[in-house]
């Protein structure tokens, strides 16, 4: 009778730390779509994803890269920017007739108020049926920058232009946030 190891190597994405097989493998059926949330360390990236015969098959995805395009002037690794961007994929998810989707956050884990729990309520705003917890998601103030704005308020010009020098390169100014934010949610509405 041989005798080997009784170690098993692990996966190369397992071992690169990209996927966590045992939380991907709950997620796999056939009959449900994923909404797939990922920020980077400059941009937010939210895809619905099915499973295929030959793999992952992406149905839409959005890039925070396009709120650009819509007149976005704040960030596009932020909490609005996450909600505007899941928001967006959700909708283009509904015009393919995508109507439901769980959420996938990878390897992130799963803290109340993050950035990917505000995707989920985008995507359930827009109209695609994702479940979630209340208590989970961030508050509404907090998803529009009211947060950043009384920030912005409370500092003096020369520390806003510290602060805030990119907001201000791009030609807004960060009290403006919440109604910018309101008004490219409405243009992702209208498109």
């Amino acid at each position: 009778m041989a005798q080997g190891s009784k170690y098993k190597v692990a996966f190369r994405r397992r071992r690169e730390g990209k996927t966590n097989y045992n939380a991907r493998m709950k997620l796999v059926d056939l009959d449900k779509s994923r909404l797939v949330i990922r920020i980077s360390n400059a941009n937010v990236i939210a895809q619905i994803i099915n499973v295929g015969e030959n793999g992952d098959e992406t149905v839409v995805s959005a890039h925070s890269k396009e709120l650009q395009k819509l007149g976005w002037l704040g960030g596009t690794k932020n909490t609005s920017a996450t909600y505007l961007t899941a928001y967006l994929c959700a909708k283009k998810a509904l015009d393919k007739g995508v109507k439901k989707a769980v959420l996938d956050i990878g390897l992130k884990s799963s803290i109340k108020g993050a950035k990917v729990f505000a995707g989920v309520k985008a995507a359930n705003d827009a109209g695609l049926n994702v479940p979630y917890g209340e208590s989970i998601v961030p508050d509404d103030d907090r998803i529009a920058g009211v947060h950043i704005a009384e920030y912005a308020k409370s500092l003096d010009d020369e520390e806003v232009k510290k602060h805030f020098s990119k907001y201000l390169e791009r030609g807004l100014q960060p009290v403006d946030l919440p109604n910018h934010f309101e008004e490219i949610k409405n243009k992702i509405e209208k498109a």
